[in-house]
């Protein structure tokens, strides 16, 4: 298994970084101007920088070990991606209706959290993976579930319902929720020129989503 760790990268620095959704997408173009464009990859993937966040020598010292605990990119970890990390529109607090994650047949115990971005056109489902422990409420025909009803997995982002409250046919199931990025460190080699940092010269960290 590749090894992961259920740990958050030093928060401090995470709010402070640089990163955002990467596609890849290949364009053909032809001699009449035209072109043809295929998707390579059916889900983004997220690239960040967190050298952008390290403002502080100490800063610097505590990604350092950070960087030496996980053995590089060997180990994933949770990182906080401030511009995406909640199920509700933008600045607004998580509800239980905020996303709806499947449909109740009276078997199924199991939904996965997923967030949906867009609505009219192609809306893209992404699955959540790493939702924050605690953060997760959950509705099933509208009407939110007792915590005592349900339980999510926060490795795996699955939310599975007790025996005796499993979501009747037809019913909407749908669930709030904060969540992390799975990442790891995108170097072998996180170079480091104090008498730069010193003048100002931003390090550069990079990390890049994985999928678990």
């Amino acid at each position: 298994m590749t090894p992961f760790h259920e740990v958050l990268f030093p928060l401090g620095v995470a709010l402070k970084s640089a990163g955002g959704p990467e596609r890849r997408t290949e364009i053909v173009g032809f001699g009449s101007g035209r072109e043809q464009r295929n998707a390579r990859w059916a889900d983004s993937r997220r690239r960040y920088d967190a050298g952008y966040g390290v403002k502080t020598f100490e800063a610097l010292q505590q990604v350092v070990a950070f960087f030496e605990e996980r053995r590089g990119p060997l180990t994933g970890f949770r990182w906080r991606d401030r511009l995406d990390c909640s199920s509700a529109a933008p600045g607004a607090p998580v509800s239980p209706l905020d996303q709806g994650i499947g449909i109740g047949d009276g078997t199924r115990a199991s939904y996965q959290l997923v967030k949906t971005y867009g609505a009219g056109f192609a809306p893209y489902v992404r699955t959540i993976t790493k939702p924050v422990a605690g953060s997760v409420r959950v509705a099933v025909g509208g009407a939110e579930a007792a915590a005592a009803t349900f339980a999510c997995d926060p490795a795996t982002g699955v939310v599975t319902f007790a025996p005796g409250h499993l979501p009747p046919p037809g019913a909407a199931v749908t669930a709030g929720f904060q969540f992390d990025v799975p990442v790891r460190f995108d170097t072998d080699y996180l170079e480091v020129d104090l008498s730069a940092f010193a003048a100002g010269a931003i390090p550069k960290i990079p990390l890049v989503e994985i999928r678990v």
